[in-house]
């Protein structure tokens, strides 16, 4: 199965820079089967039952812990990836369960944040990155957010480092539509996703 993934991506070299793909495999070390997609997936057990490596050959996707674009998120840039916990870090379980991918975007970016669900309490206007929201905007929580352009990388601390959340162009009313479920994340900085990776 890997040998076909290597002749669909020479089949489509003159066209690289706009396909996004990344390829699954059950094992560490691209071993065992393997599954590839060009789109967000849900559910990776629905076609492997388990995954503990990836490939991504070009674009960019945000690889999850849980299904349904759940949990621990992590950014995962074209390159290789034969362990998931390089990939995860942190205390991230041994296996990804669902994918985004993150299209290209070209234009403005712009989003809101606020202080508390429902887009509630003090707003700020974004257009760029912030590397500390506390100290730019004097606010002490973002728990809820509106995505007019772009996208969005929130990190839990200043500086874009730890936990991280990826944010497509929408209304996200409070952390939990954001995708963390039930974790007591706080958004410390916020990064645009302006690169094809």
């Amino acid at each position: 199965m890997f040998m076909g993934s290597i002749w669909i991506h020479n089949m489509f070299d003159c066209q690289r820079d706009n396909r996004l793909q990344i390829i699954f495999y059950e094992d560490k070390n691209f071993q065992g089967r393997s599954y590839e997609t060009s789109s967000d997936c849900a559910e990776l057990t629905s076609y492997l039952s388990r995954c503990n490596s990836c490939r991504v050959e070009s674009g960019c996707f945000m690889v999850y812990e849980r299904p349904n674009y759940m949990g621990h998120q992590m950014l995962a840039r074209r390159g290789e990836y034969p362990d998931n916990q390089r990939l995860m870090g942190m205390s991230m379980s041994d296996c990804i369960r669902s994918c985004r991918m993150i299209p290209m975007h070209r234009g403005p970016f712009r989003m809101r944040i606020y202080e508390k669900e429902n887009f509630g309490g003090q707003m700020n206007e974004l257009m760029e990155d912030c590397d500390n929201i506390q100290d730019r905007y004097r606010i002490s929580d973002c728990q809820s957010a509106h995505v007019m352009d772009g996208h969005w990388l929130l990190y839990e601390q200043p500086h874009f480092r730890g936990r991280m959340m990826y944010l497509r162009p929408g209304e996200y009313r409070s952390m939990r539509d954001m995708g963390t479920g039930p974790m007591d994340m706080r958004i410390g900085s916020i990064r645009r996703i302006m690169d094809s990776c």
